[in-house]
């Protein structure tokens, strides 16, 4: 059973604004597998470090040799472990976390494994740094910071379901200690996508057990949408898909895992897509090639479906499976959709139609009070950054990371990109309260929001943020 998530009421919220790749070790010292245990003694003396990374001739991690291993090595075998091989000694499979994790996802791993080192991966596996438990504790470490990692503990949904309930608690804190509205949204999709890449598991586990089998092909599960992005709020649904290195007769295979994940995150408090966008619905579970096949069909003959496909897919982020299939997948679709003039024109169209949120007067244009904060302002910031993304074939998911990567190459003023994340971070931070004001109130929450919640003051926050998304239209363009 997971431990009591009350105490995270108490948390530092430091571990949740900051990322390992800011506060890990670098560089990190690595050797390969063949070289001596004396050797690497000296390695690690000259460096004046307590552990080394052991890597393949690709220089992904494949083990770790620590002080505690050298002390064991010596006790069992005296002289004679120096001249042992690393891959004699080291200890495997490597304990690692990717560099852009926050930092309480590393502080929970070591806490729960009681390990003194954690390595930090890249994208390709390959250490690019190193956290140690000595060196949490100087940047402010609370042992309250279990939810990302009990997550990994977790053995049934209801397990994984006490992570979700955490996380209004944790986004009340962290918005009352000042965090970014953007980095609460990073964090609650990073436990999105845990909670998912865990169901993975258990329903790989359950597949073994009943019989199934292991998959009749490499495949990976997909997180899409605002998951994928890193820009979950507390309202959320089910965005997944599956690709596969199979054949159609493959297909009852992944069918029945797909299903599973679906059931399990289902009961863990992540429901069923009411658009159906789930690995269970054949159109988002597909072999490499029919993917391909898929995205050709998106990008040549554009409807105003493609743009709903694309809003979702070309998110998305790989949780579980095997990562190169993903990234050929990726690659495959930014290329494909760069290299259409009218496609991407296409979605520029897409993000110029979109309405505004006020009417007559500047005033805001509700129902029932409330207007779609997601509709009229989150969607298009976000969709324009998806649209300049593709048109010039740059990788990043995250809708401030697109802003970044287009201002860095030139393509656009360092003003629109302080205006549009401003604009951005302001309609995050309204769509919380909003959500946190109905969770209080007993009310399921939602994308809509009150404007007259928000007083005079806040209000001119609000227009003015849509003020600014209309330069969108331009920007756009460019």
């Amino acid at each position: 059973m997971m431990s009591d998530v009350s105490s995270l009421a108490r948390l530092d919220s430091f571990a949740y604004r900051h990322r390992l790749e800011e506060v890990m070790a670098r560089p990190v010292l690595t050797a390969r597998e063949d070289l001596t245990f004396a050797e690497a003694c000296d390695r690690m003396a000259d460096a004046r470090v307590s552990s080394l990374v052991v890597v393949d001739w690709d220089g992904r991690a494949v083990g770790i040799v620590t002080e505690r291993d050298v002390l064991r090595a010596l006790s069992r075998l005296r002289a004679a472990a120096l001249e042992l091989r690393l891959a004699d000694v080291m200890s495997s499979p490597v304990r690692a976390v990717p560099g852009d994790a926050f930092l309480y996802v590393g502080i929970a791993r070591l806490t729960r494994l009681g390990l003194r080192h954690l390595v930090v991966v890249d994208a390709e596996q390959r250490p690019i740094g190193m956290i140690t438990g000595r060196a949490l504790l100087k940047v402010r470490a609370s042992q309250a910071l279990a939810i990302g990692d009990d997550i990994d503990a977790a053995e049934c949904p209801l397990d994984m379901d006490q992570a979700r309930r955490a996380l209004p608690r944790l986004a009340t804190n962290l918005l009352a200690e000042g965090v970014s509205a953007r980095n609460i949204a990073a964090v609650i999709g990073t436990v999105i996508r845990d909670i998912t890449r865990r169901a993975a598991e258990l329903a790989e586990a359950s597949m073994t057990a009943d019989g199934w089998g292991p998959a009749p092909a490499p495949w990976a599960l997909l997180v899409l949408g605002s998951a994928g992005r890193g820009e979950s709020l507390l309202s959320f649904d089910q965005d997944n898909a599956v690709v596969h290195a199979g054949g159609a007769t493959d297909d009852l295979w992944f069918a029945e895992i797909a299903r599973r994940i679906n059931d399990i995150l289902d009961q863990a408090g992540i429901p069923y897509c009411s658009g159906n966008v789930m690995a269970r619905n054949p159109q988002w579970r597909r072999s490499l090639e029919d993917w391909k096949t898929e995205i050709r069909r998106w990008v040549f003959e554009p409807q105003m479906q493609t743009v709903m496909n694309v809003d979702i897919f070309f998110d998305f982020v790989a949780v579980h499976g095997d990562r190169e299939l993903a990234r050929d997948l990726k690659q495959y679709a930014i290329d494909t959709a760069g290299a259409s003039a009218f496609f991407v024109q296409f979605l520029a169209m897409n993000v110029a139609q979109m309405g505004s949120p006020t009417g007559l007067f500047g005033r805001f244009a509700t129902t029932h009070g409330r207007l779609d904060a997601k509709l009229t302002g989150l969607l298009p910031i976000v969709s324009a950054a998806r649209a300049k993304a593709v048109r010039h074939r740059i990788a990043a998911t995250g809708t401030a990371e697109r802003y970044a990567a287009l201002q860095a190459a030139g393509l656009m003023h360092q003003e629109d990109l302080a205006s549009l994340l401003d604009a951005h971070e302001t309609i995050l931070r309204i769509m919380f309260d909003q959500q946190l004001a109905d969770i209080a109130a007993g009310l399921a929450p939602s994308a809509t929001i009150e404007p007259r919640r928000l007083g005079r003051a806040g209000q001119q926050r609000l227009k003015a943020a849509f003020d600014r998304i209309r330069t969108l239209k331009t920007l756009i363009g460019a």
